[in-house]
């Protein structure tokens, strides 16, 4: 893993159709305060991400494997499993999201015209639409793992071309009518009639809050993509820079979609940029970019769990399984899904960064650190009642630096009963 192949997977980890989605929510605090949070927030969150890599990178470890560094053995098949699983919910998600998205585009012209009561018919249409391109992202994405991490720096790079230049044109159509033309001051009104109900429609605290979020939720994979680089600490920026640059810019996109569009669903926002086949393209293969990494790391996850699974065997069943998700299950609402996420791996990887750069503990050798194990439990309480509260920079890294600030207590309190 070098610095350009590790740039070239989290570009694709960043290009990403959630990522835009994400991007319409802050629309209400306006454009300046909206980027305000989404840059405070993503600077958080990647710092957090550059840490974590480094630590895989170190010690030549997956990023499950790196919990039995707390947690010992048992731990870190206890993490592995529920990492394995909120992946394959990840990855039943972004290809839902993605298959929505391209047929919304497929059928623009049978959407634009129909009212809001459709036929049968044509919902009917739309779902069977939707059902074949979840299928062609699903095969794309089995495609993209039997190609293989190391095989895969000739794929990324035509990949990341085309994604970088489709997205400038689909920016120049979107800031194009927030910063000029005759479409700029209904643009500009609405950002400013936006920041007048902020408080009603998202605070700051909570718009920081969700520009955490995406960071934070590559936490538990960022190690199994730099356990292998030849330059640990270098590897390990270039992810975290990388994404930051281009989670921001996709926030970004989707922020300036809702204010020029009045329209917060973004398969319509991508229909009414007019891009035709060129939107589709950005739909369907930044889909399968990101959606990768969570059925591959997936796999490396179940091999933590039992070390004679194969990881691109699991890969596959992943995708497998998150395609026939996709296709069976909504999933439009996953704010419960992110914050039980959070709640799970934000004191974990508090935990772990305390011991691995400041007390220096290594519980590899045990079958399980019980006072790591109960710090953990803990933590995942305090998340859970930060919840409630609407703190200025949202409940994650309130949560993650109290679950620090006690894992320091106890290993330094437990270092003075050694001694």
């Amino acid at each position: 893993m070098t610095v350009f192949s590790s740039s070239l997977i989290w570009f694709g980890a960043g290009v990403s159709i959630a990522e835009i989605i994400t991007g319409t929510y802050f629309a209400p605090l306006g454009f300046a305060k909206g980027m305000a949070a989404i840059v405070i927030g993503h600077v958080l969150g990647c710092a957090l991400l550059f840490m974590t890599g480094v630590i895989g990178a170190k010690k030549k470890m997956a990023a499950m494997q790196t919990t039995a560094l707390s947690f010992g053995k048992f731990g870190a098949k206890f993490f592995g499993f529920l990492n394995a699983a909120q992946l394959l919910g990840w990855t039943g998600i972004m290809i839902y999201d993605g298959s929505l998205c391209a047929n919304t585009i497929i059928n623009g012209a049978k959407i634009a015209g129909s009212s809001p009561a459709m036929t049968q018919e044509t919902s009917l249409a739309m779902t069977h639409g939707a059902m074949w391109a979840a299928l062609a992202i699903g095969v794309l994405i089995v495609v993209w793992i039997l190609a293989g991490v190391r095989n895969l720096d000739k794929l990324n790079f035509a990949a990341a071309i085309a994604l970088f230049c489709l997205t400038i044109l689909l920016c120049v159509k979107i800031f194009g009518g927030l910063f000029g033309g005759a479409a700029s001051g209904a643009a500009m009104a609405a950002g400013a009639a936006g920041e007048g109900m902020a408080d009603q429609a998202l605070s700051f605290g909570a718009a920081i809050e969700l520009s955490v979020a995406m960071p934070l939720s590559w936490l538990p994979v960022i190690s199994d993509y730099t356990k292998d680089a030849k330059r640990p600490v270098a590897v390990s920026l270039a992810a975290a820079v990388v994404y930051f640059l281009v989670s921001v810019w996709m926030y970004a996109i989707g922020m300036g979609a809702a204010l020029v569009a009045g329209e917060s669903s973004i398969d319509i926002v991508m229909l009414k940029t007019g891009l035709g086949i060129a939107a589709l393209v950005i739909v369907v293969l930044s889909t399968v970019t990101t959606t990768y990494l969570d059925a591959y790391s997936a796999g490396v996850s179940s091999q933590s769990v039992h070390s004679k699974i194969n990881i691109k065997a699991a890969a596959i069943i992943v995708a497998v399984l998150g395609t026939v998700g996709a296709l069976l299950f909504n999933m439009d609402n996953i704010t419960d899904f992110l914050y039980l996420i959070g709640s799970v791996f934000a004191p974990m990887t508090a935990i772990l960064l305390a011991d691995f750069f400041v007390l220096k503990n290594d519980s590899s050798k045990k079958q399980i650190d019980t006072k790591r194990a109960a710090l953990w439990l803990l933590g995942f309480i305090i998340y859970r009642l930060f919840m409630r509260l609407d703190f200025a920079f949202g409940c994650t890294l309130p949560a993650m630096a109290a679950t620090f600030v006690l894992a320091l207590a106890a290993g330094r309190l437990s270092g003075q009963a050694r001694q």
